[in-house]
């Protein structure tokens, strides 16, 4: 009786979770059909399948990279060096902070702490405008400083996670390290480092994901003239050029997703992992 209930649990868990994937799918392949058709159809057959006359091909994706002054592969490199530079310096500066709060464990770390925990529930619209004027004061508004701004609003969740993974491993194994005449710096780097791992990759992952798609941000604070990321390129196409070509806009937001959905497949195993030793422990 007991399995049988057991099992029925399972089946309605199953069929509650496959209805949550199907409305999260369907967006996005809402978005993937309406690449490949005519801009009239986008919007009067937005539900059909690109076939016959309501099919585009590959126009809309030659027209979406073509259209306008600005070319669209520079908005993915700038996209790719800001994601990258930022993400490695959430992980490194994080990571460390994280080891050093839970290993020194005084009141100053204590406070450091819980401000890096606040910093996640402050809303970025309470600071976007003085961050903005900021920002233009320190130079930090071209693709190679902009990280330095991610890594303030992106250490938060980072530290959390770390801090709660570091928690749960042995002080011993470092203690055996500082016996064998590693310093701090080595038995960070030699030895806390790559046990990391999995909690790195997920937490790698959110934030690839938050910053390739993020668009307030570097709206606020680049110079759009000079400095175009993916959704900024993306706005602009919509609005910049007079009539609005709903088709190019799918097919950019197509190739704008397909990077960071192929990343999240491949990694995706880590992210309950990483999760769990980094938000559980402590």
């Amino acid at each position: 009786m007991t399995n049988e209930k057991e099992l029925a649990g399972k089946r309605a868990g199953f069929v509650v979770l496959a209805i949550c994937a199907i409305v999260w799918v369907i967006p996005i392949l809402l978005v993937f059909m309406n690449s490949f058709k005519q801009n009239t159809f986008v919007k009067t057959a937005t539900f059909a399948l690109p076939t016959g006359e309501m099919g585009a091909g590959w126009v809309n994706y030659i027209k979406g990279v073509t259209f306008g002054n600005y070319p669209f592969l520079k908005s993915v490199t700038y996209s790719v060096t800001i994601t990258i530079i930022s993400t490695i310096l959430i992980l490194l500066f994080a990571s460390m902070a994280a080891w050093y709060i839970v290993r020194v464990n005084n009141k100053f770390c204590q406070i450091m702490y819980y401000i890096f925990v606040f910093s996640m529930v402050v809303p970025f619209q309470m600071v976007m405008f003085t961050l903005a004027k900021t920002a233009d004061t320190l130079k930090l508004n071209t693709p190679l400083t902009i990280p330095i701004i991610y890594l303030g609003f992106g250490a938060g969740l980072a530290v959390f996670m770390f801090t709660g993974f570091i928690k749960g491993l042995p002080l011993e194994i470092e203690e055996a390290a500082s016996i064998d005449g590693c310093n701090p710096i080595q038995i960070f780097f030699l030895v806390i480092f790559p046990m990391l791992k999995s909690t790195m990759i997920s937490v790698g992952i959110l934030e690839i994901m938050w910053i390739w798609n993020d668009y307030l941000l570097p709206y606020l604070v680049l110079d759009r003239t000079e400095y175009m990321t993916i959704p900024i390129h993306i706005q602009y196409l919509q609005g910049s050029y007079g009539s609005i070509d709903l088709g190019a806009i799918m097919a950019l937001i197509t190739l704008s997703i397909i990077p960071v959905i192929a990343f999240y497949l491949t990694c995706q195993k880590y992210i309950i992992k990483g999760v769990a030793a980094g938000a559980v422990k402590g």
